[in-house]
């Protein structure tokens, strides 16, 4: 495979066109990430369900994700600017996110308690965003402004495949004939839940690896290097660059925000009570004990993977309309018809027919993983990527943490404590995340910070 590089004397401000094997191999190592998110997608959830947990703590045990993200992500992003090693800008950070990824990834299954569980996702989490923001940056670092919706949506593709086949994978083992469907351990985990993430805590280090050995960054120039390291460090610093970079964020960032406020708290819904309202809808059971839940965890992870075959399928269609008709328009018709399809899950009690969500989700998930960065990534300074692309996740994270704290109440009092009306919630904020895609103006994707 030929991997193009920037020329040793340009630095990181002149990025070069890459072909389309480079960009393949560039965001390997994403396919890694996103397996592993994928494991937690689908898995977490019935892991607290067969260590005892009850339905309306599932939101406050998933705190992990959002505050790790809130906290590490903008402070790693702006390190990651900072960063001049040998090894790279953005490159150390990868690797010891994969790490610690794969170390929580085969230690998983052997919770022995709630508490346990939700200890090892706090680390797990914190492995993800360590790695997740510098490979953000990464792109952006490494594409002219032309590539970069081809560079971020290929990160969905590689978000749908690894996502799919980590919901796929106990499926696999099963018709193959591998480990037993009602197989489980001593702590009612079953046999499937332990082999899927021990695939993954390997797929995880492997692909990050072989992204870092087969990709270069685009080095600092002299003068760059000599800049960065006249920035004062230490960790007062970094905050002082992150409160700063909020004084100077872009329009455009502002108003994904408000997007992202319903997007995600959204998804986050959807993520923590799908499995349960499977259960309810195709198998009329609430037990965790019983086989019909263990088949609703399998569904699930059907489900799950089949969006993320949509999304990986769609990515690159996605890539080109984005330059046809603008990436604002790919996002609010891919949020729009993503939410009108998930709200129709609930209504569904036959497995044939969640293909209707199946799609919708998967054009919906292809966008939001990669469209709000292209939009971004031409209104920043190359210079500040990773603190940029740090408080834009902070934007995922933030209403992630909000659901974690208020979800019980709605769910509890608004929702009547039933998972089917938690799913077509999801669905109607998914709806209304496209509406709010409409108010961010042409002129908006265009600009620069305010500085």
């Amino acid at each position: 495979m030929i991997i193009a590089q920037a020329e040793e004397h340009k630095g990181i401000s002149s990025a070069v066109k890459l072909n389309f094997s480079s960009i393949i191999a560039m965001n390997l190592g994403f396919f890694g990430i996103q397996y592993s998110f994928g494991l937690q997608q689908t898995n977490m959830t019935p892991i607290y369900s067969y260590l005892g947990a009850n339905a309306d703590q599932i939101p406050l045990l998933n705190l992990a994700g959002p505050m790790t993200g809130l906290i590490i992500q903008p402070i790693v992003g702006a390190m990651s600017d900072k960063t001049t090693s040998k090894f790279g800008r953005r490159r150390p950070y990868f690797l010891i996110g994969a790490i610690i990824c794969s170390i929580c990834l085969f230690a998983m299954p052997y919770s022995s308690s709630i508490w346990m569980a939700a200890g090892i996702l706090w680390i797990l989490d914190a492995g993800n965003n360590i790695t997740m923001e510098p490979y953000r940056a990464f792109v952006s670092d490494k594409l002219p402004s032309e590539q970069h919706a081809l560079g971020f949506l290929t990160q969905s593709f590689f978000t749908g495949l690894g996502i799919t086949l980590a919901n796929l994978t106990p499926g696999i083992l099963i018709a193959a004939g591998l480990i037993g469907i009602h197989a489980r351990s001593g702590n009612n985990i079953p046999h499937t839940t332990y082999a899927a993430f021990f695939i993954g805590g390997l797929v995880s280090i492997g692909s990050i690896m072989y992204s870092c050995f087969t990709t270069k960054e685009n080095p600092l120039s002299p003068e760059e290097i000599k800049k960065v390291k006249a920035m004062p460090g230490g960790v007062i610093n970094i905050f002082k660059d992150i409160i700063e970079a909020f004084k100077v964020m872009p329009t455009t960032m502002k108003k994904l925000g408000l997007v992202y406020l319903f997007n995600w708290y959204g998804m986050f819904v959807y993520w923590q009570f799908v499995t349960l309202c499977l259960a309810k809808t195709i198998y009329n059971t609430s037990n965790a004990a019983a086989d019909g839940f263990a088949s609703a965890q399998l569904l699930t992870g059907t489900v799950n993977g089949g969006y993320n075959v949509v999304t990986f399928i769609v990515a690159f269609p996605l890539a080109y309309f984005a330059r046809k008709i603008t990436a604002k328009k790919v996002h609010l018709i891919s949020l729009l018809t993503g939410g009108v399809c998930l709200a129709c899950l609930p209504l569904i009690h036959t497995k044939a027919l969640l293909f209707i969500p199946i799609i919708g989700l998967g054009i919906a998930w292809a966008s939001m993983m990669g469209t709000p960065y292209a939009m971004l990534a031409g209104s920043i300074p190359k210079a500040k990527t990773g603190i940029f692309m740090g408080i834009l996740n902070m934007f995922i994270v933030l209403p992630m943490l909000l659901e974690t704290i208020t979800f019980k109440y709605v769910y509890r009092y608004f929702l009547g404590h039933k998972p089917e009306n938690a799913i077509l919630f999801a669905g109607g904020l998914l709806v209304v995340a496209g509406i709010m895609v409409s108010l961010i103006s042409k002129r908006d994707i265009g600009g620069k910070t305010n500085g």
